[in-house]
């Protein structure tokens, strides 16, 4: 059976087919620019090169069916017709209270997702004119919609309300929900694998390091606490986004820069996190090049973004009485060594032992724990299309 994956963007639309049957990527790509000036779309048919398109895509029906165009072509497709395709899974940022679990996408759920609009007012519309579009093209290939808040559902009520008069909850949601869920639950789950032990008998922390970054407290396959928030705005200094900070300092900024909602809103999420700190970049490639040149600036950023990580692990360990496995996932998290060593490093009083030799390795799954470690420390890549593509596979079982 053949899934297409889509995760919509504003002016963007990545997809893979997968092959459920070997769980084998068959091509993937992006469509970027779309309803902009120059749009192309970049496929990649797998053991082949890269083939860029430039495409006129006014919309993301033209992207969809510019997708469904690649994957038949009999040059650099992989597939005859597009009847191949058995479903489409979605991402879908997020689903507010309403779903605990990936759901076949009916009128009923488009309309709860719209609903969830205002929690999530960046990334919801462009989620749901990815379906819109999908169903328009192929209107009778079953959609399944997959949550990234769907996994922080099990959290309990005192760790996901905030101490603000409960009316307000029970008025607007306003709630702690987490975000990066589906990579949280692969990676759990995929390192219990590895080990050969069931998640049911670990309690294990999930570091999300990337542009967006996220910590996961899973308590024998649960999560129990995530330190996203009602956005994704909260928690970890990130590439962009400022992390928890006090919410007095926004009123302060707004009267002192003569700021409106839109303007501290785009000040905090845009401008702020490692970007802010270091002058530099958000990207961490090049804040450890300043930093290697004596950037003060952005040595600072790295020691920050480390210390809030370490803070976490401490937090969230505490939160479980105790931890047994720590992995590290997604851009960061995934290649960048220096990163978790300082994160790591005077960690032993937890029974964090690491194997610094192995801690070099880069975008490879692989146990990095020292011999006799009493805490197991990972690096797993994650893999979200194929966490989706299972997601659809079993709900149309």
């Amino acid at each position: 059976m053949k899934i297409l994956v889509i995760n919509t963007g504003s002016s963007s639309l990545k997809y893979q087919l997968i092959d459920t049957m070997n769980e084998a990527v068959l091509a993937k790509g992006n469509c970027d620019r779309i309803g902009i000036e120059n749009s192309f779309i970049k496929h990649t048919k797998m053991g082949s090169d890269a083939v860029v398109i430039e495409k006129d895509m006014a919309n993301h029906k033209v992207a969809i069916q510019q997708v469904l165009n690649v994957l038949t072509d009999k040059d650099i497709g992989v597939i005859s017709n597009m009847s191949e395709i058995a479903a489409v899974g979605h991402r879908v940022v997020h689903g507010g209270e309403r779903f605990h679990d990936s759901v076949i996408i009916d009128d009923e759920v488009m309309k709860a997702l719209r609903e969830c609009i205002e929690l999530a007012p960046l990334h919801n519309p462009p989620n749901i004119i990815g379906i819109e579009a999908c169903k328009e093209v192929m209107p009778n290939t079953p959609m399944v919609a997959v949550f990234d808040t769907a996994f922080h559902q099990t959290m309990p009520k005192h760790a996901y309300l905030y101490a603000l008069p409960y009316e307000i909850y029970e008025k607007y949601g306003v709630r702690k929900y987490g975000f990066h869920g589906t990579s949280h639950k692969y990676v759990a789950n995929r390192a219990a694998e590895i080990l050969g032990k069931s998640i049911e008998d670990l309690n294990i922390i999930t570091c999300h390091l990337g542009n967006g970054a996220s910590i996961c407290a899973v308590r024998k396959g649960k999560s129990v606490e995530t330190s996203m928030g009602f956005t994704p705005l909260a928690g970890l200094a990130m590439g962009t986004r400022c992390g928890t900070i006090d919410p007095a300092v926004i009123s302060y900024l707004m009267d002192k820069e003569k700021m409106s909602v839109k303007d501290i809103n785009d000040y905090l999420n845009k401008k702020s996190g490692v970007l802010g700190i270091s002058g530099v970049s958000s990207d961490f490639r090049d804040i450890e090049a300043a930093a290697d040149e004596g950037n003060e600036r952005a040595s600072l950023a790295i020691e920050i973004f480390c210390y809030r990580v370490k803070k976490y692990i401490g937090e969230y360990a505490a939160v479980m009485d105790g931890v047994d496995l720590l992995i590290f996932t997604a851009g960061i998290g995934e290649n960048n060594p220096l990163v978790r060593k300082k994160v790591l490093s005077g960690m032993d009083y937890m029974g964090i032992d690491v194997d610094w030799e192995k801690n070099e390795v880069k975008g490879k799954e692989l146990d990095i724990s020292a011999p006799g470690s009493k805490v197991k420390t990972m690096v797993i890549p994650t893999n979200e299309e194929l966490a989706i593509a299972r997601e659809t596979l079993k709900l149309l079982k």
